[in-house]
This record gives C-alpha cells, structure tokens and sequence, in this order.
C-alpha cells in the first residue's frame, strides 16, 4: 500500500510539473479569436474563459444571419457588450445583459441599432480571455475579460459627461425581451433580470453588477412589453442609464455575475470569483486558465499560421457547451425549477447534432471530467423534462436538428470507462428517449423500419441517423450484460438498408408503400435530407461501413462512388443553400455530415486521397483571417475536426473506439494525458509536399493498421510517421 501511495504521489508530482511547464508556455499568443467572425464562421471575438457561462462580447446592434454570434467583421458599429452568446451556431439568440459607455451627446440611430458608436480593426485587438476596441465616437477604451460565472469590463473614459447603458430591452434575430428588472441597490451596485423568448423558450438572466466608482446620478426608463400575437401585457423592458464626469483617463471597472437561478445566486459568484477590481489580475487568471487547457496538446512547428490555426481551433472547441450552475450547485431545470448538483457541475449549450462527431471524442482525452458532468448534466435534464436533451441551452430544449445525440456521447464516456454516473439510469435514459413513438417520427421508423417521406420530414436523415443512436445503445447494452436489448438495437441499427436504392445506388427517400420516390436526384436539396443533399448522407453509417461497401456492390464500386464525391463539382449555375460551403465536389466541409466521409477512402485501400483530401481541406479551408472558416463553428465541430485531423487521426464512427489515419500537420504532436502518460505523434519530414505516408510505426514497430485504438493512444503510444511527396505503399492488412 505504501508503494502504491510513493507511486501516486511521485505520478501526481510529475503531473505538477508538467502543467506548471505548460501553464509558463504562452499558447494564448497563437489564439486568434477573429477567426470565424468573417464568412459563415458566426463566432464571437469576446472574454471567455475555457467552458465558461459568460461570454462576454461585443455586438454590432443589427440583426441578421451573419450576426447570430452579435458581431460580424465587415460592420463598422458597436452598440454594446452583453454578457451571453453563442459561439458559429446556425440560429441566433442571447446578448443578454447588454452595457454600453458613452460620453454626452450619444450618437443614436433609429432602432434596431440605437445607441451606437462606430470603431476600427486598427484600434481593435482580441486574445484568449480579453478583448478591446476603442468606441471612435466617444474616445472610450473598453477593455473585457471574464471568470466562468462573471464578466469583468474596464472603461477608459476622456474628460466628459459620460454614462453607461444597461439595455435590457434590447434584443436582436430570434430573441426579444419578455420582461424585466433593474434595481439600484447603492450608489455602486445594481441587480436585476432579463426573462426573454427566442430560440431559448423561457430564459431566465439574473445579474449583479458592481462599479468601481460611484455613480452620480441614474435614470431607469421603462416600456410596456406586449405580446404580438394576443396584444396582452407580457411585462416590463428596462433601461438603465447611469451618470459619471469622468477626468481623462479616468477608469471604472464594471463586474457582473450572471446566475440562472436568482440574484442572489449571481451575487455569490459575484463574491466567489469577481470580489475584487484589479482587472489585470482578472485578465492573467483568463489566460492562465487558457494556457492549461491549450497545453494539454503541444504542437511543434515553424508555420506560425499553422500553429494560430491549431490553437484557435483547440480554443474554439472550448467555447461550449457552458456552465449552467451557480459556484454553490443551483441551477434552473427544463421544468422551470431550481435544482440543486451535489458536487457535479451543470452544463448547458449542447450542439449535439453537430459535436456528437468529434468534439465531445475530444473532450474524452482533454476534460474527462467534464464529460462525466456533462452526461450527468444530461441524466438531469431528462429527469427534468421526459427526454435526453436534443440542442438545448439555458433549461431550454430547443429541438433544433434531429436524431437523439445525446446518445452517443453517453455511450461513448461508459465505452471508455469515463466518470461515475450510473450506468443503469443512463441506458434507461437512452432506450425511453429512443422508444418515443410520438416524437418525430420515432414510432415510424420503428414500424416500418424507416420513415415514410410523407408522413415525416427529413426521412431519409432521421432514419440514418435514428440507425445510428440505436447501435450506440446496443453497445452499452451489450457491454452491461443486457443481451436482449442489446439485439434489439443491434437489429434497429441496420435500418438504413432499408433506404437503400440499388437502381439509383442512393439512400432514397420511401413512402409507406415502401416505394421509392420518383425523380429522385441525389444533387438536389430537398426536405427529406437534412442540410445536405443525397451524395452527402449516403456516407451516413458510421457504425458500419463493411455493412455499406456490401450495400454499394464491393470494394470497387465503392471506390468509384468516393471519387465521384470528390469530383463531381456543383454546377456553376447551381443555386447552393447556405450550408452547402467548403465544396470539394459533393463534399461540404462547411457542414457536418460530410466530415467524416473524407477518411473513408481507407476502407478501400486508398489512404493516399484521405491523406491528399484532408491536407487539402486543413491548408485551404482553416485559415488565419477573419473569414479563415468554411463553415458554422457549430460550438466547437468545425474545430474539433480541425484538431483530430492536425494530429492525424479522426473518428470516423464516434462509439467505435478507434480513430483513422489521415495525414499529419505538424512534425511533432504530443498530448498530455489524465493518467500522466504521454500520446506522441511524429513525422520529422511533413510538409506542405510531404503530405503522404510511406510508413507508419508505433513505438519503434512497424503497424499494419489503417486505425489507432481508443486503449492504445491512453497507453502512451509513440507514433511515428515516414512522410513523402508521392503515395506511399497501403501499411495495413
């Protein structure tokens, strides 16, 4: 017993060592948060720290698609700073709590956009946990960073009459104010609430805000809020506006704690994490807690581009989901009740149709204890509300895209032995939410083995994925003992044969009748595929791509079909939809289903076009500018692939435990695992020529497969990389 102790004390030593090393590292400075503000990223460039609750950020003050994340690079305004966003989603809402400093008179436009200033990039600039820009029409430094729970703000001010706004009528795309509350507690502190609808059904905001100079004067404005659609009284929008004459140079500081439960639960996490106002201290402990996080993967390499990408990326992939509970463990649920975690922390913001794929893959190796968080996160919500969360934030289910991927992600954390969340609960949770008959379109697909396109929309899409979901159950099943569950999940998972077309060689749409729809044209978009047209989901078996080669007629007409993929470019007089970006042929790396199709071609026997197609897609698609994404950040998706790929392996099937080879970045990779051990990944010769692998090792030994294994990399494993300018030989059996 005393060895084992000396062992884990020497292990916890080193484990000490290692982070105080990478904690001095400077990460940060390869963090580029403007990237993705540009495009279609839809991220925000604000004061985040890793998962954190706030996210503090500015916004344009104009509504619209390419603002969903509150700010869009190419505007020139900035009509405040709110306390809530969210980070490359498809569907706008948030910009709760929502400050603005100003100097007398203010520049007003008419509404949507209000009080506004106009800025410059030049006087701009953005790192992990802070942001600035200087407000050009009052002379004012705004200066962010934040703790999880609380935003902190610096205001430089000239010599003036100045105020500071506090809107919370303000409301931009999907969300609008439903009512309100400000309340003046003293001369420096205020408390109040933001209760709101919008993509969110009933969020509730608590605040409490300190300044760090006494206000002299203030002025509470209200308006009546009525509902649209019946004329009634809904409640009360608030504006606060608060007095100052401030000396040139003069600086307030303005702390906020924002809670889902109460004020006064804002209020202690206002004292836990926000007691003080030093805000260079605030901005340190930000970039402290950025560099842990980031220093869990270490890249070598010369390419400072490549190095911003990466590390924006592995940023990127820690925006969401978000802490959805107060420092003593409250939070509200979907039932519009507070509850109360019991050591765990409650999280919030889950992209699950998008982040099932890689990011929460991700997060087993770098937060495994926030996996085994969030899956209880998940078992509460479904205690809560009926059912396991689909994309749901703020105690809100939002029923934004399909399947049910919470799944998955569970199944994945118990497959790995991650966390101590009850095993029993969880595959109740997972088999009750996939035997919802009435929930769209469930009791369908388990009649008639798929969904009828006329009785449901999205069919093929719901089928394939539903396929999916039901193999991660059969899985945890089997692995708990459950045979009979476990077969008949197994059985549901092998529903997407039933889409099948021999004679159009596409997973095709299928009414009750089981006949196949007529015209069917696997380039067009249409309603009964999900973001993607009939190219992009037939790929859609993760959990069995033997099973799909079968489908397809063998080895070589699979091949064919992938290079078809890959070459049959979009017309040019084809009107694409907005998710439909990042084209490779059929391929859209813009969106998420195709992100996996790229390293099929290993299945095949032909890893030289994963590796010549994924090169491709990291030098071209990610880049270091504004617009350096192709698509939706979609809460960290886009990036996860990003970091998978750059070390050189991906999950092709998320519950699979194993993740294939595609090309690797950077000469030298290493990952710093939970158990103290060591994942390193070298290729001494890679570069922009040298895209393809003419050998692989794996500690010293040759490896003659085309996958490395969940148990191998948690070992420690070296893996080395032989590169070459040409396609080197197939490695594996």
């Amino acid at each position: 017993m005393k060895q084992i102790f000396l062992l884990t004390l020497i292990i916890c030593v080193l484990q000490g060592c290692a982070s105080e090393k990478r904690l001095k590292a400077d990460y940060v400075k390869y963090v580029n948060p403007f990237i993705g503000t540009d495009f279609t990223g839809n991220t925000y460039p604000g004061a985040q720290v890793p998962f954190g609750m706030v996210q503090l950020s500015p916004d344009n003050g104009l509504p619209g698609w390419d603002r969903i994340a509150g700010y869009f690079y190419p505007d020139s305004t900035i009509a405040g700073f709110s306390h809530t966003h969210l980070s490359g989603t498809g569907a706008g809402d948030l910009y709760d709590i929502s400050f603005m400093p100003v100097t007398h008179p203010v520049k007003e436009a008419p509404a949507p956009l209000g009080i506004h200033s106009l800025f410059s990039h030049n006087d701009e600039a953005a790192s992990a946990g802070y942001y600035r820009v200087l407000l050009k029409d009052y002379n004012i430094n705004v200066e962010l960073t934040a703790t999880e729970r609380c935003g902190i703000q610096k205001y430089t001010f000239p010599k003036a009459d100045a105020s500071v706004y506090l809107n919370l009528a303000k409301a931009m795309n999907w969300d609008f104010t439903t009512n309100s509350k400000i309340e003046v507690v003293d001369s420096v502190t205020i408390r109040g609430y933001r209760y709101s609808e919008g993509w969110a059904r009933g969020q509730r905001i608590y605040f409490v805000s300190k300044f760090s100079k006494p206000f002299e004067g203030y002025k509470l404005d209200t308006t009546s809020v009525i509902n649209p659609a019946d004329k009634k009284w809904m409640g009360t929008a608030y504006v606060g506006r608060f007095d100052f004459t401030t000396q040139q140079n003069d600086e307030i500081l303005v702390r906020t704690a924002i809670s889902g439960v109460s004020m006064e639960g804002a209020e202690k996490n206002l004292l836990a994490e926000a007691s003080h106002e030093d805000f260079d201290r605030y901005h340190r402990e930000a970039a402290d807690r950025w560099n842990r996080e980031l220093g869990k993967i270490e890249v070598e390499g010369s390419n400072v581009d490549d190095l911003t990408n990466f590390y924006t990326a592995l940023y990127h992939s820690m925006l969401a989901p978000t802490i959805y509970s107060d420092v003593d463990g409250g939070y509200y649920g979907p039932d519009k009740k507070v509850h109360q975690t019991d050591g765990w922390v409650n999280y919030s913001t889950f992209s699950l149709w998008d982040t099932y794929r890689a990011a929460h893959p991700l997060f087993t190796f770098t937060q495994p204890q926030r996996v085994n968080d969030m899956v209880k996160s998940f078992l509460a919500f479904y205690d809560q509300n009926g059912r396991l969360p689909v994309w749901n934030f703020f105690a809100s289910e939002t029923d934004m895209m399909i399947g049910y991927h919470s799944v998955p992600v569970i199944v994945d954390a118990y497959m790995k032995g991650i966390g101590d969340f009850n095993a029993e609960h969880a595959l109740e949770a997972c088999i009750a939410t996939a035997n919802m008959d009435d929930y769209r379109g469930i009791g369908l697909y388990k009649s008639y083995g798929y969904i009828p396109y006329e009785k449901e929309g999205e069919s093929v899409s719901k089928t394939l994925e539903y396929a999916f979901d039901d193999y991660c159950i059969s899985l945890m099943a089997e692995k708990m003992g459950k045979k009979e569950i476990a077969e008949t999940f197994r059985k549901r998972s092998e529903n997407y044969r039933n889409l099948y077309n021999p004679e159009s060689g596409f997973m095709q749409p299928r009414d009750e009748k089981g006949n196949f729809i007529n015209g069917f044209d696997a380039k067009e978009y249409t309603t009964h595929i999900t973001e993607s047209n009939g190219w992009q989901y037939f790929w859609y078996v993760p959990q069995n791509i033997e099973g799909l080669i079968g489908l397809t007629g063998g080895t070589d007409r699979f091949a064919q079909k992938l290079d078809s993929m890959f070459t049959y470019a979009p017309d040019a007089k084809d009107d694409l939809p907005i998710f439909s970006t990042g084209m490779i042929g059929q391929y859209a790396h813009g969106n998420e289903p195709s992100h996996h199709v790229i390293y099929l071609f290993n299945a095949v026997k032909q890893p030289w076009k994963t590796q010549e197609y994924t090169a491709k897609v990291m030098h071209e698609l990610y880049l270091n500018t504004p617009a350096g994404l192709c698509g939706n950040e979609d809460c960290g998706q886009m990036s996860a692939w990003y970091v998978f790929s750059a070390m050189g392996f991906y999950p092709v099937n998320p519950n699979g435990l194993t993740y294939e080879i595609g090309t690797p970045l950077f000469p030298k990779v290493s990952m710093q695992l939970v158990n103290g051990k060591t994942f390193t990944v070298t290729a001494p010769a890679v570069s922009r020529e040298n895209k393809y692998i003419q050998s692989v090792k794996v500690n010293g030994q040759p490896y003659d497969k085309s996958y490395l294994t969940h148990d191998l990399i948690l070992s420690g494993a070296s893996v080395e990389f032989t590169m070459g300018a040409t396609p080197g030989p197939v490695w594996y059996k």
